[in-house]
């Protein structure tokens, strides 16, 4: 039952909905109660109601509350999309709502795209020092070289600095501007082992502290500004994990931005999440509680965004690359978890959800990876692709 026939009124009793989703997980090869690592195991019986009535909503937030457990949820929810097991289940009027005001409103305006970015990545350094690897690079590490047993995350992330800036063509004493700077790692990577001059910007307080601390003593400026305050000429322009904080809304005016600040014959590279369907909206849950205002752009969204004054170079896939790379954050967690006071069971809870079902959506491939190298147009040399 993929699709499973017609949709599941939400006014269903609570056995009655009890069996519907059985017969979903069921139809996904997910058994209640079963032995396999990706079966679910129910606490609290209004889960079923709960989830025919806000869909993967009410499923993240049961998982919060401790209403189910499964012993591998990034397993379990391959096998729900895989299935497609949520669009047998008819939106709620709230859903509805929900999706219709994401559609309706700006929800990156420049005050509110930085109260997003410091929801996310102001929580605590703390926590992400012992997810991350040790340059705290936040975004999809590069596995291409290193065989499949290998969980050398630091390795990993170091082949992915490289790859973009091999790909930037980066040359000594270049102008580099690093959009979504992060904590620093690629800046201080591209100063230390290319030679650039870098400036780094995002409107997180933590990580902009941290990137000072980090790129201290090297040619590289890391300001607290939005994309939208930055001026200038740079050779070179990059953005990693930091486009799908942008919004549809703005992707025309953050490219056109991008070109503005690109030297003529510079080169950018964007490294971003990218969703296989164009919407106007994200995932409820992810939205509510990690990173409120997101929204995962797609190749035609990217590519409408570009026209007419950019050239798209190259686009490089390598999503199966970050379903390792979250299962490494993931196990990074858990290890250190006794390390880490300041964050409650719910809490410890919701970032497990969240780093396995974004796995799951890789792993599903519902969601992708994409580096773009893009130029301006006029004429120049050939570009050639870079692995």
């Amino acid at each position: 039952m993929g699709r499973a026939g017609a949709s599941i009124q939400n006014s269903t009793s609570r056995s009655a909905a009890r069996d519907s989703c059985v017969r979903l997980l069921e139809s996904a090869g997910i058994q209640v109660g079963g032995g396999d690592p990706w079966s679910m195991t129910v606490h609290d019986d209004r889960l079923w109601e709960r989830v025919l009535a806000d869909r993967e909503l009410a499923l993240g937030e049961a998982y919060m509350d401790g209403w189910w457990d499964a012993a591998a949820p990034d397993e379990l929810i391959t096998r729900v999309l895989t299935a497609d097991v949520r669009e047998a289940i008819r939106p709620s009027a709230k859903m509805v709502a929900t999706v219709a005001r994401a559609k309706l409103s700006n929800r990156q305006t420049l005050a509110r795209a930085r109260r997003n970015a410091q929801h996310h990545y102001d929580i605590g350094n703390d926590l992400y020092e012992r997810m991350l690897d040790p340059r705290m690079v936040y975004s999809c590490a590069y596995w291409a070289d290193q065989p499949d047993h290998s969980r050398d995350l630091a390795a990993a992330q170091t082949a992915k600095l490289d790859l973009i800036c091999r790909k930037l063509h980066l040359e000594p004493g270049m102008r580099l501007l690093d959009i979504g700077c992060g904590w620093g790692g690629l800046a201080r990577f591209a100063a230390e082992n290319y030679g650039a001059s870098v400036v780094g910007i995002s409107p997180a307080v933590n990580q902009v502290q941290r990137a000072r601390e980090v790129c201290g003593g090297l040619d590289v400026e890391i300001l607290e500004e939005d994309y939208r305050q930055i001026t200038g000429s740079f050779d070179r322009v990059v953005s990693v994990g930091m486009m799908e904080h942008v919004g549809s809304k703005n992707l025309p005016r953050f490219f056109e931005h991008c070109a503005e600040l690109l030297a003529p014959e510079g080169v950018m590279v964007h490294h971003t999440i990218g969703s296989l369907v164009t919407k106007e909206h994200t995932d409820p849950w992810i939205d509510k509680y990690i990173f409120p205002g997101g929204l995962l752009p797609s190749i035609g969204q990217i590519g409408r965004a570009c026209e007419p004054s950019l050239v798209i170079e190259d686009v490089h896939n390598f999503g199966p690359d970050y379903d390792r790379t979250l299962m490494c954050w993931l196990a990074n967690v858990e290890a250190a978890w006794g390390d880490l006071p300041n964050y409650d069971e719910r809490f410890r809870r919701m970032w497990r959800y969240y780093l396995c079902i974004s796995a799951a959506g890789f792993r599903a491939r519902r969601l992708q990876l994409w580096q773009f190298v893009i130029r301006r147009t006029g004429r120049g040399a050939r570009y050639s692709p870079v692995r």
